[in-house]
């Protein structure tokens, strides 16, 4: 939600393993799933949808840096796709997938690809924040709607686009909740902020630092692809803080929290939802035992059917925003299910949509953001990612 929507709030759930990050938790209390997640919307509908042969598209990085957090939601789709498909045989809709490798540089000629291809009528994408900043305005002057599961920059819905709608909480919501979790819940009194230079790293970065008020210890930056942090190790350690967050996303954030343990420094490591994949814990080594999570991203686990039939599509389990793809591509699927099979028509049905999904009710404000949304906290045991708290 917007930070001015309402205070965030903290309230402890149980301990399970995070589905999005394989192997599970025997031992820990079974949470419930919420209670509306029965009646979200299913790709598969009632089977007797009728439509011309028509196309959706994915367009996010599925080999460039980061790219498992672009696979999570290319599957995520992809099954709400198959799931229709398989129940519709009178209505097949293709899904499209287009690589920009995440990046802000070659992402628009990949988005000019495919507002070229008359046949899309929707996208799920883009994952970041710095492409989907790059592109926005090559798809409102397309009339081309998009819905991204997991770009989080505040500033995406501030353009005017018409086109543009988030399925989850921005940074508005994540920076103070992280805020908030690292004084609150770890306990920490001095925190060093480190942010890479992408858009979502710098966005982030700046509303956790004003969460944090006089907690901030130390703030420092970092680029992309580096891999030497030396330099910022030692300022880090010199501060001697409890908790550090990185803002930015994996590929950074492991060889940097490894090497922060290497130099002993023993503050809690705190990534967001850039961060939460399993690449940063086999990237991080023994520093990832440290390493906590904050995202506006449901526990997959929470929802047996979904998890079940994702496993047995892909051979693992969910991952950070694959049920959010899900529920936004099943979106999609039903506005053509129901007869709106033109850009303008699909755009119109997402505009006024109000319904249940897996992972949250859907039903967008004029800028396209969700009138209200949750944070997650997850950590590391045992070698893998589990659900910790929720901040609401």
């Amino acid at each position: 939600m917007l930070a001015a929507a309402g205070a965030i709030s903290l309230s402890a759930c149980a301990a399970r393993t995070d589905s999005g990050s394989g192997g599970s938790d025997s031992n820990a209390p079974q949470a419930a799933a919420p209670s509306a997640a029965a009646d979200a919307a299913d790709p598969a509908g009632d089977g007797k949808a009728q439509c011309s042969p028509t196309s959706i598209a994915y367009a996010g990085t599925i080999n460039g840096a980061n790219a498992a957090l672009g696979v999570n939601i290319l599957n995520g789709a992809k099954l709400a796709v198959d799931q229709h498909n398989k129940a519709n045989p009178g209505c097949q809709v293709k899904l499209e997938q287009y690589d920009t490798e995440g990046t802000p540089d070659k992402a628009p000629g990949i988005v000019t690809q495919i507002v070229n291809t008359p046949a899309i009528i929707g996208v799920v994408g883009l994952p970041f924040s710095g492409e989907s900043k790059a592109v926005g305005n090559i798809f409102n002057t397309a009339g081309l709607v998009t819905v991204t599961p997991s770009a989080t920059a505040p500033g995406l819905s501030a353009n005017g686009w018409k086109t543009f709608f988030r399925g989850l909480g921005n940074d508005n919501s994540q920076g103070p909740a992280a805020a908030k979790f690292m004084t609150g819940e770890l306990g920490a009194k001095k925190v060093c902020v480190i942010e890479d230079d992408s858009e979502y790293g710098t966005g982030l970065a700046a509303t956790t630092k004003q969460g944090l008020g006089s907690a901030l210890a130390c703030e420092d930056k970092v680029k992309t692809k580096q891999t030497d942090f030396s330099a910022v190790v030692n300022k880090v350690k010199a501060a001697a803080p409890d908790a550090v967050f990185y803002s930015g996303y994996y590929q950074e954030a492991a060889p940097f929290a490894q090497q922060l343990n290497d130099a002993g420094v023993t503050a809690k490591f705190v990534g967001p939802d850039g961060v939460k994949d399993d690449e940063f814990v086999k990237g991080a080594g023994e520093a990832a035992k440290n390493a906590y999570f904050t995202c506006p991203c449901v526990p997959a686990d929470q929802f047996t059917k979904f998890t079940d039939a994702y496993k047995a599509a892909t051979g693992k389990d969910p991952g950070t925003y694959s049920p959010e793809a899900y529920d936004l591509a099943t979106i999609l699927l039903k506005g053509i299910d129901s007869g709106k099979t033109t850009r303008p028509a699909l755009l119109d049905f997402v505009k006024t949509y109000d319904g249940q999904g897996l992972t949250k009710h859907f039903k967008w404000d004029d800028k396209g953001e969700l009138s209200s949304t949750t944070v997650w906290t997850y950590k590391v045991e045992n070698g893998k990612i589990v659900r910790n708290t929720e901040i609401k």
